[in-house]
Parts: C-alpha cells; sequence; structure tokens
C-alpha cells in the first residue's frame, strides 16, 4: 500500500516529492509478550476455575476438573493436526470455549443434585441428570457453533476466521467432553462406590 501510494504521488498524482525519512523494524517481541500474556491469563483462568469446581463440587469437582484437562489435550491435538496457528484472537476464543466447556459440567452437576434431593439413588441421579442436562447443552452449543460459522462466513479480518474456527473446534470438543467423558468418569465412580 504504501509503495502503491508513492508511485501514484510520484507520478503525477499529486505534485508532492516523497522522501524517505526514516525505516524502522518491530521484531516479533510484541507478539510474542501478548501471547505470554494470554497463555498466562487462560492457566490462572483455568486455575480458578478448577479451584472454584472443586471446592464447589467436591468429588464431582475433581472429575469436572479432569474432564477439562482432557478437554484441553484434544483441542491441542486438533490445533496441532489440523494445523491451526493459535494467535491471539484464537487463544481469546479458545479461552471462551473452556469457559463453555464448564458450563456443560455445571448444568449436567446442578441436575443431578435436584434428582438426588428428589431421593434417587447415585446411579439414577447421574442417568436423569445426564438425560435433563444434555437438551441444554445441545441447544447452546449448537448456537454457539452456528454462530462461529456466520462469523467465519461474513468475517473479513483473518483474525476474526481465526477466532471463529478455533471456538467452533472448543464448542464441538466441548460438547464432547462434557457428555462423554464426564459421563464416563462419574459413572465408573458411582459403580465404585456401589
Amino acid at each position: 500500500e504504501a509503495n502503491t501510494l508513492a508511485r501514484s504521488l510520484k507520478y503525477g498524482a499529486l505534485p508532492v516529492s516523497i522522501e524517505l525519512i526514516g525505516t524502522q523494524t518491530i521484531g516479533a517481541s510484541l507478539g510474542s509478550e501478548a501471547l505470554d500474556a494470554s497463555m498466562q491469563a487462560g492457566l490462572y483462568g483455568f486455575a480458578i476455575v478448577a479451584l472454584f469446581l472443586i471446592l464447589w463440587y467436591r468429588l464431582r469437582g475433581i472429575v469436572a476438573a479432569i474432564a477439562l484437562v482432557i478437554y484441553i489435550i484434544i483441542n491441542l491435538c486438533v490445533f496441532k493436526i489440523g494445523g491451526i496457528v493459535l494467535t491471539s484472537a484464537g487463544l481469546a476464543a479458545f479461552i471462551i470455549s473452556i469457559g463453555m466447556a464448564v458450563d456443560g459440567n455445571i448444568l449436567i452437576f446442578e441436575r443431578m443434585k435436584e434428582e438426588l434431593k428428589r431421593g434417587k439413588t447415585k446411579a439414577d441421579a447421574l442417568a436423569s441428570g445426564f438425560a435433563r442436562a444434555w437438551p441444554s447443552i445441545r441447544d447452546s452449543n449448537i448456537s454457539s457453533m452456528i454462530t462461529a460459522i456466520i462469523l467465519y462466513t461474513f468475517a473479513a479480518s483473518p483474525l476474526i476466521k481465526g477466532f471463529a474456527v478455533v471456538f467452533l473446534i472448543g464448542v464441538a470438543i466441548s460438547m464432547f467432553t462434557a457428555i462423554t467423558v464426564s459421563r464416563t468418569l462419574l459413572g465408573a465412580i458411582t459403580k465404585k462406590n456401589k
């Protein structure tokens, strides 16, 4: 763009001469610092969320924290295999999707609490809790994925498209881990307690 403007100015578009005043090279340290700060914020956020889950839900909170770690590992593997570069916007989308992964577990755990208060056994509360939470998890995640697809389709900036891709992948994987990983771990604990 600068060369095009310089050419336009030089060849008669405007009667102004162009002189080179100076050049400056900007290194990647600014982007590196922003990425490091984002990673640090993500780690602190994960630690705070995991601590909250463990304090509030106890054993189920530990299960949710383990499911969250598995969620993060699966996401990073998909990013690596898919060749997805995590920019600052992509990292923000990843951190937001971590929050959505926690949301699914919270819905499940609250439904389980309601079922336990009704006098059901732990195994029955687990089955009913998942069955009652699934429509809410499915609907909220599908609407988020539709939003990500629309954002990707109509965005002009590659940063926004990257955000949309990472967010879409994160939400899809969060739906999988909330239902599959959490359910499997809680089912194993419940059977062991029997």
